[in-house]
């Protein structure tokens, strides 16, 4: 969440007015109607245009297509949907669905990929205006072309193959029916990177600027390779389970040959587009930056820059409004928008000969090292919080809650395997089971409710076995599943004394560090909630300091070395335990080896939060938390250290 919006989400801020350079010729004023003007208020007839221009633009030899056929190298099979067991619905649009799959057969049987589905039936209808999963109207004048569209289609296939980059969604591999088209790409399980900042954290220009830089790296392979990505929006931003960004859906994306030459499809979601996009006189790879610019100015104040009250208002303002300039930017960060906000693209920052290196010796970028964020060496502000590599409580709940199914799709006519032969592809480099959505609704975190596991109820999963230990709030059991006989900890905390959403994201946050215990289920039924972990056979540290009555030095201080490094990294991280006691340190495994110890019970954990609840990054808390909050924070955290203190006396004295 922007630094502006401390109380109130994503509010619509007021400005100081700032003019941007727009000649007559960048606003089209002296020449032919622009879409702005051919568009009219409930309508989006683009087809005519759309055709002019791409009849145009395949008359001077701009789009190519790639073969890629000779990429498929020896020893990898070719995939077809029998190969994949679908899991979950991640989304759903006007051309198909993605789905949450795991591959079954060869030789990376058991991996979660996102299989993206496209119906050739669907791609010959028109349908012009589409909504995206925001419901905002983007549109492409491909869309009612029947050949065209398949070439899009066939164009994100192409693009994904030769596309190997950090910051990039990888294609793994692609392939059709009769029907369908299928592109199996990475699976993300972070979430698009807006709406997990916009609703779950506090951010700073400084943590803008990282995803910024990244998204740099991105946009400047594509546009090395010749693509022109034209879709950049929130959406399409992904973030990994470390908090790197990826972006995906090229399904827009348009090829040109060389800088000189230009696009002409009408196409994008509107808020997102540069000038020349929505004048339809030809636009570069420096399209691309407008976009960068835009979505600057939203992380960093929760508004866009360009918005009216409908779409043809909204491509006025891009072509000739003057934009607010927030006041309490930095300098560099205004010098920033300013540069990329410019009409004439030409003048745009990074369409010149050096290209992102006008970018990333901007000010705005000083303290970046790029090789070193390249090499993904530069620790996100942000790490989501993640459980079993199936999850998907970052997704849509209106998408992961219907049953997966695809049917098989109605071919749109005889030729149509004819129309995209080449598209079938397989990647030169090559979890348990699925979860469906509570029958329950209960007033619980946002987490709780999506995370579920196997069935509607913890006991149709697993067997419960004795006690393990009981709490004033909660008890934890042995447990078996019955699927795998694997042994595991349950932890069933009664919702009506106590709320588990706050310990729940604590572990799926931090719980693949070595020694806090692992999360790897969680069932909810409206009464209880089943926090499912690994099973702790060493027992506790208490029964350890029993049975040996104390510790040797030697012992005490291997001990208290391993727990003090994980508390370390819980303080950086603005957690603190709040609880910590010999019966809460357990042991992996009988060897009583220290690097077996887990932290355990996050009961009474807390992460440090603004006042209107959402989480702050380590560099918001550095510059903008009150004194009183972060007194309480330091208090907290002196607990901790003194509970360690209470442990070091414990072993050594019994």
């Amino acid at each position: 969440m922007p630094i502006a919006q401390l109380l109130e989400l994503w509010k619509k801020i007021e400005v100081e007015p700032m003019e941007i350079e727009a000649t007559a010729e960048d606003l089209n004023l002296d020449s032919e109607p622009t879409v702005a003007d051919a568009v009219e208020e409930g309508k989006c007839d683009l087809t005519s245009l759309e055709t002019k221009a791409a009849l145009s633009a395949e008359e001077e030899g701009i789009v190519k297509e790639i073969d890629i056929s000779h990429h498929v190298k020896a020893g990898f099979e070719k995939a077809d949907p029998s190969q994949f067991e679908l899991l979950k619905v991640l989304g759903q649009g006007s051309y198909g669905k993605v789905f949450l799959v795991r591959k079954v057969k060869g030789s990376d049987a058991g991996q979660l990929y996102a299989m993206k589905v496209l119906k050739k039936a669907t791609l010959k209808g028109k349908k012009l205006c589409p909504v995206d999963s925001k419901g905002r109207k983007y549109y492409s004048g491909k869309i009612s072309l029947f050949i065209r569209d398949r070439v899009r289609s066939k164009m994100e296939r192409d693009i994904l193959a030769e596309v190997n980059h950090p910051f990039i969604v990888k294609l793994h591999y692609a392939f059709q029916t009769e029907g369908k088209l299928y592109l199996i790409l990475d699976f993300l399980r972070g979430g698009d990177l807006f709406t997990r900042l916009s609703k779950e954290v506090m951010f700073t220009e400084e943590d803008v600027k990282f995803y910024l830089a990244e998204l740099a790296l991105a946009l400047d392979h594509l546009h090395s390779l010749g693509i022109i990505y034209r879709d950049l929006k929130p959406e399409n931003i992904l973030l990994d389970e470390e908090g790197h960004i990826k972006i995906t859906d090229f399904g827009l994306s348009k090829e040109a040959i060389d800088h000189d030459k230009r696009a002409y499809s009408f196409c994008g979601t509107i808020e997102y587009m540069a000038p020349e996009v929505v004048n339809r006189r030809g636009h570069t790879q420096s399209a691309d930056w407008w976009s960068f610019g835009v979505l600057m100015f939203e992380m960093l104040t929760g508004s866009l820059p360009f918005q009216g009250k409908d779409r043809k208002e909204t491509m006025a303002l891009i072509l000739k409004a003057k934009l607010g300039m927030p006041q309490f930017l930095s300098v560099e960060a205004q010098s920033l928008l300013r540069a990329l906000f410019k009409r004439n693209p030409c003048n745009r920052l990074g369409a010149g000969l050096d290209g992102v290196e006008e970018i990333k010796r901007h000010p705005f970028f000083v303290t970046i090292d790029w090789n070193k964020l390249y090499r993904k060496e530069i620790k996100p502000p942000f790490k989501p919080a993640v459980g079993r590599p199936e999850d998907t409580f970052h997704f849509d709940p209106e998408f992961t809650a219907r049953t997966p199914t695809d049917s098989p799709g109605v071919p749109p006519s005889a030729n149509a395997h004819h129309l995209f032969r080449g598209f079938s592809f397989v990647a030169s480099s090559l979890a348990q089971e699925p979860s469906q959505q509570d029958l329950h609704k209960v007033a619980v975190h946002p987490i709780v409710q999506q995370l579920h596991g196997n069935n509607t109820r913890f006991t149709d999963g697993y067997e419960v076995k004795e006690d393990i230990g009981v709490g004033a709030y909660s008890v934890c059991k042995r447990c078996v599943h019955m699927a795998t006989d694997a042994e595991y900890a349950v932890k069933i905390i009664d919702k009506s004394k106590r709320d588990p959403s706050e310990e729940i994201e604590i572990l799926l946050r931090y719980g693949q560090h070595p020694n806090i215990i692992t999360l790897k289920d969680v069932y909810d039924d409206g009464k209880f909630v089943y926090l499912v972990m690994e099973l702790m056979r060493g027992g506790e540290l208490l029964d350890r300091i029993l049975r040996q009555r104390y510790f040797s030095e030697r012992e005490a201080s291997d001990v208290l070395c391993t727990i003090t490094k994980t508390m370390d990294y819980l303080h950086s991280q603005g957690v603190v335990h709040r609880d910590l006691k010999p019966s809460n340190i357990l042991y992996m495994d009988e060897s009583g080896n220290p690097e077996s110890i887990r932290i355990c019970d996050f009961g009474f954990a807390k992460q440090l939060r603004a006042e209107n609840g959402l989480l702050m990054t380590p560099c918001y808390t550095a510059n903008f938390v009150a004194p009183e909050v972060l007194k309480r924070q330091g208090y907290d955290a002196a607990c901790d250290i003194w509970s360690l203190g209470i442990l070091l006396y414990t072993m050594l004295a019994g």
